[in-house]
């Protein structure tokens, strides 16, 4: 077994928007997309396009993502966090300035009493983002 988990993201027929929003803010790409309509089991017209499957990687940044099958909706962002180390300041404090513009800050980037600097931000897509940078790796 992995030593690691690869989260899941599940949307509501925006998980491609979701995926270009990513994009934008870690760079990486997008590998392995499949929509319902390519897959081999019927799907209503209306699922289409809706993404079955998809993987977002950027070096050590690996997640899944698909679409809910229509009638099936999903209660965005109320089971998962996420959790991104930073090497650098700077970095941490681009992701968190994109990932607030049209998000919601949980807690705002700050210094914390685990030697780190921190933040919590639910995103334009309803996930939730923990932000860290440790200043004193071990």
């Amino acid at each position: 077994m992995k030593q690691q988990i690869t989260p899941y993201l599940c949307f509501n027929g925006n998980a491609e928007q979701a995926l270009q929003f990513y994009k934008k803010i870690f760079g990486g790409e997008v590998l392995e997309i499949q929509t319902f309509g390519e897959a081999d089991f019927p799907t209503p017209p209306e699922a289409k396009n809706r993404i079955l499957h998809a993987k977002f990687k950027k070096d050590q940044l690996l997640f899944m993502v698909s679409d809910s099958f229509p009638g099936k909706e999903v209660e965005i962002g109320s089971n998962i966090s996420l959790v991104l180390e930073f090497d650098e300041k700077q970095e941490i404090e681009k992701t968190y300035k994109l990932l607030s513009e049209k998000g919601t800050i949980i807690m705002e980037l700050q210094d914390t009493f685990w030697d780190a600097c921190y933040a919590k931000v639910k995103d334009a897509f309803g996930v939730t983002w923990d932000l860290n940078h440790s200043y004193n790796k071990k």
